[in-house]
């Protein structure tokens, strides 16, 4: 009887060889590619005089540094500019499908494929960016590369890589109200810590994950690279399919049953075998917010910054810094402490379900003088439909700004960025120093519904109180 894990028979499905180094040269199904990491690529390919491979596979966006207000061209920032009109003509030249600004589909590259249909079980899928472990939700190997990587994969449709352990990480049970799927990757990353999942592919299991739905289950596996995992991935089931069938790029027909009982056959086996497994109870997971300069510093809303003796002697040092930077001190309460920016969006949280649940929270509701709270979807899709629904003219009546697609404050490529030490609740994936756009600027990672909370308060707020 097979003991094969979900990855590794997508893993065996892929590999064209062994190679020489002993790593696998692995074909990958899907190329993602955006305005960032892939100017220098094409470059690199121009040199040898190289053609993209197989152009069908590779689909591109623009999202890192698009304007959220003023998206009139040429952009306002030369540079900008520059990389938009060099993906232009790239995919012009290399023929790959595009979606730009305005086409009705463009949006971050991590929302826009699954919202499509693009990304499907059991590909393989790669990308100029570490978030691309979010396809992983759908039962693909979905693997965030470099520039050198991205140049390979136009030219050779493969990659070489070594082959992942994998870690089953089962959380059980269902969530208390107020408790998202944020909170769970959260909760997971601070037990495991920013490297655990190093030299790991992530296999999320146990009844909460089969009880979300494949927007949650996307945050989730986003954040995997946060806890070190090169991927993370669920097993495709009956949820999965719904949310595939009848997208853009889904088989359909007598194609789609078939490809449903392929993929129904990708999943772990019963009786697979892990390189480690860890177990966690929803119940012990609350509203989650991290206090330090890393995914990992994270704790439960009631409780207190945890002190430099209360950690692993290996954390104390980077604890000291948070601390400094944060402006925080051991043993505080993360609640109270007053919010100058809210931030709704990212490839984390920028779905249509993260908008309903924010504007649930939102109606009725004003944004405390002096915050300033914006909500900027996921792609053009994602906006279409929010408005369809008419939750942008809930946060526009409730004080929050109602902005356009892209990847926005989450990484500050673009005009949203923190100013001075500025304190930001947002809904992203990484709390880095001057990852928002400041030098001294401080985020605080949270769920869209916590953010909403800080909004309306105008301080980091537990949302149970809000709900009840």
């Amino acid at each position: 009887m097979s003991e094969r894990t979900l990855f590794d028979k997508v893993w065996d499905l892929h590999t064209v060889q062994t190679l020489p180094s002993g790593q696998t040269q692995l074909f990958i199904g899907l190329h993602l590619i955006h305005e960032v990491t892939s100017p220098q690529a094409f470059a690199m390919l121009r040199e040898r005089g190289l053609k993209v491979l197989y152009p069908e596979r590779t689909v591109a966006t623009v999202d890192h540094i698009v304007p959220t207000e003023n998206q009139a061209r040429p952009f306002q920032d030369g540079l900008a500019e520059e990389m938009i009109q060099a993906l232009e003509r790239n995919v012009q030249e290399q023929g790959i499908r595009f979606y730009n600004i305005g086409s009705g589909s463009q949006g971050i590259v991590h929302v826009i494929a699954p919202e499509q249909g693009l990304t499907q079980p059991g590909m393989t899928i790669a990308c100029g960016d570490s978030h691309t472990s979010t396809h992983g939700a759908f039962g693909a190997i979905a693997l965030g590369i470099g520039t050198s990587q991205v140049r390979d994969v136009l030219a050779s449709q493969t990659l070489a890589l070594a082959k992942l352990k994998v870690r089953k990480i089962e959380v059980n049970g269902p969530l208390a109200p107020g408790v998202y799927a944020k909170d769970v990757i959260l909760h997971i990353i601070r037990k495991l810590g920013v490297n655990g999942g190093v030299g790991y592919a992530y296999e999320y299991a146990g009844s909460t994950f089969a009880a979300m739905t494949m927007e949650e289950r996307m945050t989730v596996c986003n954040m995997s690279i946060e806890g070190g995992a090169r991927c993370g991935y669920v097993n495709p089931d009956a949820i999965t399919f719904a949310y595939l069938k009848d997208r853009d790029f889904a088989p359909r027909g007598q194609d789609w049953d078939k490809a449903v009982a392929w993929w129904q056959g990708l999943a772990s086996d019963v009786d697979a075998v892990y390189d480690d497994v860890v177990r966690f109870e929803a119940s012990e997971i609350e509203p989650t917010v991290t206090w330090g300069i890393t995914p990992g510093q994270g704790i439960g809303i009631s409780e207190p910054i945890p002190s430099p003796e209360s950690l692993d002697p290996e954390q104390r040092a980077i604890a000291q810094e948070a601390y400094q930077y944060m402006q925080l001190q051991p043993g505080q309460s993360l609640k109270g402490i007053p919010i100058d920016v809210c931030f709704v969006g990212s490839c984390t949280n920028g779905r249509l379900s993260d908008l309903q649940e924010a504007a649930k929270l939102a109606q009725g509701r004003q944004v405390a003088p002096g915050v300033k709270a914006f909500i900027v979807p996921g792609s053009e899709r994602v906006k279409q439909a929010a408005e369809a629904e008419g939750l942008d003219q809930i946060f526009k009546q409730a004080g929050f700004e109602w902005r356009e697609a892209g990847c926005s404050m989450c990484l500050a490529m673009n005009p949203d960025k923190l100013q001075g030490n500025q304190i930001s609740a947002s809904s992203s994936n990484r709390n880095f120093k001057g990852r928002q756009g400041s030098a001294t600027g401080r985020t605080l990672l949270m769920s869209p519904a916590m953010v909403v909370a800080a909004a309306v308060t105008g301080r980091v707020t537990d949302v149970r109180k809000l709900l009840a």
